[in-house]
């Protein structure tokens, strides 16, 4: 069977081809700037990069548009649409409602609406997405997969915030958690390659990349995570804060004269490394400037790595101890010196790493010495793959 994944932003739509005979990725693409004159399509295969400059107005022209790619007679990869077996959706936010995957119906879809208020800059771009393939493919089969849906199995006690439990009764206020899909690849994935059931083990995934998240796996499944509500929450990222104290909204909004949309976007997207580095959200520009002895770069990446430990630690304390801690994502897959720092600080748990092994990028390794208590691994995470599975395993029910 192949399977289509699509990731849809708001403006945007990520796209993957996947023959799941072999897992073998046939194609993937980005398209950008949806709904503005200047729209544009990077469609790849075997490496080979084919932009394709055209307007697009909405979601619908840009399935179409994609659809055109994979059937194109000098680049595509199949013959007939009649190839593709069923469609993946990566989608933000399934609330309380979606602990799993689902095959996508008309009441999934209506499900989907109302958590829109968890998540309203992404999930509606996510049902856009559903229904212009639905139009395109109306006889392909479609799954919904939930990047929160992983953290369904947090206790009560690790997801309830203590403010008035009215709140959650009225509005489903709570931690949620996010990259679900990723937390949930990484984790099996370690188990295979120390080839322990993932039952047996005590896992701590760090999905560090723009926006970043740990998470504390117990015998393969999610118990908390550092993401909450909206994936704000946590440790500090590319441009958004992290956690803060609450207070600092209302002083900020008092004495900047500032609206909540306001305060938001300088939450969302003036903050993290961004904020506090004045340079870039971008760890490689972060990183560089850092190097040519910019203070405050340097602080920026000091601030994360501390506050990633602070989690590692209380992760460890609350699973009462800790196998493996994986690193995944563009800043944990290639982030050498960020490695280094956070597992420096992790001597306490008896965390040693080997620095020739460490000194990688982008490659599945163990990066801890044989004498480490705890191992560590880089696992390159693979959330396309990882809804390309569980599409094909719906499907078949």
């Amino acid at each position: 069977m192949k399977v289509l994944v699509v990731n849809c932003g708001s403006s945007s739509i990520k796209y993957q081809l996947i023959d799941m005979e072999n897992e073998n990725l046939m194609a993937k693409g980005y398209l950008e700037k949806i709904g503005l004159p200047d729209s544009f399509l990077t469609h790849t295969v075997n490496g080979e990069k084919h932009k394709i400059e055209q307007e697009v107005k909405n979601h619908e022209e840009g399935i179409q548009l994609v659809l055109q790619q994979l059937t194109h007679p000098e680049y595509g990869v199949i013959k007939s649409l009649d190839e593709i077996g069923a469609v993946g959706h990566r989608v933000v936010h399934g609330g309380e409602k979606f602990s799993s995957s689902v095959l996508i119906t008309d009441d999934v879809i209506n499900t989907m609406r109302e958590c829109i208020p968890l998540a309203p800059l992404h999930n509606p771009a996510g049902i856009t997405g559903i229904e212009a393939c639905q139009k395109v493919l109306p006889n392909v089969p479609m799954v919904g997969v939930f990047d929160t849906a992983f953290h369904q199995t947090l206790p009560k006690k690790a997801y309830l915030y203590a403010i008035p439990y009215e709140y959650y009764e009225k509005y489903g206020i709570r931690k949620y958690g996010f990259h679900g899909t990723s937390h949930r690849f990484v984790s099996q994935r370690v188990a295979e390659v120390m080839n322990k059931p993932v039952e047996d083990l005590k896992i701590i995934t760090c999905h560090l990349g723009q926006g970043a998240s740990l998470c504390a796996v117990d015998g393969g499944k999610s118990v908390d995570t550092s993401m909450g509500l909206t994936p704000l929450a946590g440790v500090p990222m590319g441009t958004r804060s992290g956690d803060i104290d609450p207070s600092i909204v209302t002083f900020l909004m008092k004495n900047e004269n500032l609206t909540p949309d306001q305060m938001d976007t300088i939450l969302n997207k003036k903050s993290g490394k961004l904020g506090v580095s004045g340079i870039s959200f971008d760890d490689r520009d972060i990183e560089k400037a850092a190097a040519e002895g910019n203070e405050r770069a340097k602080l920026a990446i000091d601030t994360f790595a501390y506050q990633v430990i602070g989690y590692i630690g209380r992760f460890a304390a609350q699973m009462n101890g800790v196998d493996v801690i994986t690193f995944a994502g563009g800043v944990g897959e290639n982030g050498i010196e960020v490695r280094k720092e956070i597992c420096d600080s992790l001597a306490f748990l008896g965390v040693k790493i080997d620095e020739e092994k460490n000194n990688c990028r982008g490659k599945e390794v163990e990066i801890s010495t044989p004498d480490s208590k705890v191992k560590v691994f880089v696992i390159p995470t693979n959330e396309e793959l990882m809804i390309a599975r569980d599409t094909m395993e719906i499907v078949n029910k």
